[in-house]
């Protein structure tokens, strides 16, 4: 229970009670930051809160690694969390010694109300010792280090860095694990006509992708008013690939499946500008409220169906009235989300060398029942946030091997982010014949 000492207490105490509750109950991280303990908190400490529970967690093997050998037993969960929460805030620190400093200092301060005297003194202890190991000095290591010392410095379990080095090779590996070790920088996306000159602020800085911006650090409270009228939705430029592929046409019905939150849902609603209609479909709950939410501000026809498309989708979009089949359909399926690591910074410490069987499974069966709600002559994308082909290329490629002929794959297109510079995801447009 969080007590309200802890609340008065801002950023800093909300951060390391949040990454007690993740280490004990495997809470996601982005579920956590919705607790009523952050939402109590001004605009700024929700802020800074969020950058030190994404950053702690980010960084976390690198700074278990450092700490290791500074204890001589594993430390309970609250003095854990002050520890790394205090660790990688000296990674933030860049060697800069006055903030160094600070950064020592606040957290003996918070160890004693937060855990106990003799742990205030622990921590004192083992911070200043951290400051060296973890300070811009220490040795990043090289190509030729191997996957135990690149685990551990960019932060990723050893078996998914021995997994990427298989597939992609040395180099592309260190640039995806480099890249996933860097704060997500916050796009968005100019809904509507293309914006005037002049009418565009100076804090949405553009980018190579058409629509898309990124938010300058510093200015939310100058874009919830533009998200609040529906003017810009917050949305990395990946998600473009999967809306260009299906190429909605005026007047079209498109089904949307597995919809939730309803970015693309909403990318599909605009892009046939009013002329037509989005079917978004998902999984009844919390998560249909939410795609609601965000379909709000849409301005062609939505109708939002929640149902489970591999147990009932035919049976639910016809006891709705509506068709149950499409000219277009889009499934964006649950993956290992491989792609998206920078801004789902636990995925990777969540994440099993078994799921990948899983997810491959799940998605055969979830792209089949898409399949079963195309339209003679009609398409098909799959789209998914994974790097990884048994999630990609197997699923779609055997699929279409299986559907003897009656699908056949048109297209693809896949980003990386080391070299696209946004989200990974991976997207194939299939036909059904006639």
């Amino acid at each position: 229970m969080v007590t309200n000492e802890v609340l008065q207490g801002g950023a800093w105490p909300t951060a390391v009670h949040l990454l007690v509750r993740w280490r004990e109950q495997g809470e996601r991280v982005d579920t956590l930051l919705e607790r009523a303990e952050v939402r109590a908190l001004g605009r700024s400490e929700r802020g800074r809160c969020q950058s030190l529970l994404f950053g702690t967690v980010r960084h976390l093997g690198r700074v278990e690694a450092a700490l290791e050998p500074l204890l001589a037993r594993p430390p309970r969960a609250m003095l854990w969390a002050i520890l790394v929460t205090a660790g990688y805030e000296l990674i933030e620190a860049a060697g800069d010694a006055a903030t160094e400093a600070r950064v020592v200092h606040h957290a003996v301060e918070r160890a004693k109300t937060l855990a106990s005297g003799p742990e205030a003194r622990l921590v004192n202890a083992v911070v200043r010792k951290l400051v060296p190991v973890l300070g811009p000095g220490a040795n990043v290591p090289g190509s030729g280090a191997g996957d135990v010392a690149w685990a551990a410095w960019f932060s990723h379990p050893e078996w998914l860095v021995a997994r990427w080095r298989e597939r992609f090779g040395v180099e592309t590996t260190l640039a995806l694990l480099a890249w996933n070790q860097k704060a997500a920088a916050v796009h968005v996306r100019w809904r509507g006509v293309a914006p005037a000159a002049g009418e565009v602020p100076a804090w949405l800085r553009p980018t190579p992708w058409g629509g898309f911006y990124e938010v300058a650090p510093g200015h939310w409270a100058e874009l919830e008013p533009w998200l609040a009228e529906g003017r810009l939705y917050v949305q990395d430029p990946a998600t473009r690939l999967a809306v260009e592929l299906l190429a909605p046409t005026a007047g079209e019905t498109v089904l949307d499946l597995c919809a939730a939150p309803g970015g693309k849902s909403l990318a599909l609603a605009d892009a046939l500008g009013g002329a037509g209609r989005v079917v978004a479909m998902d999984l009844a709950g919390a998560r249909l409220a939410r795609l609601k939410s965000n379909l709000a501000h849409a301005k062609t026809e939505v109708e939002v169906v929640g149902g489970d498309v591999l147990r009932e989708g035919q049976r639910v979009l016809a006891a709705r009235g509506l068709p149950e089949s499409y000219a277009a359909v889009l499934i964006d399926v649950p993956c290992s989300n491989t792609g998206v690591m920078r801004h789902r910074v636990d995925v990777k410490w969540r994440l099993q060398e078994t799921d990948f069987r899983k997810h491959c499974l799940q998605q055969r069966a979830l792209l089949e029942a898409a399949a079963r709600l195309v339209a003679p002559g009609g398409r098909l994308v799959y789209s998914t946030c994974s790097l990884d082909p048994e999630e990609n290329e197997q699923v779609v490629e055997g699929f279409a091997r299986q559907s003897g002929g009656e699908f056949t794959v048109e297209t693809a297109r896949a980003a990386t982010p080391w070299a696209d510079g946004h989200d990974g995801a991976a997207v194939f447009r299939l036909r059904r014949a006639l």
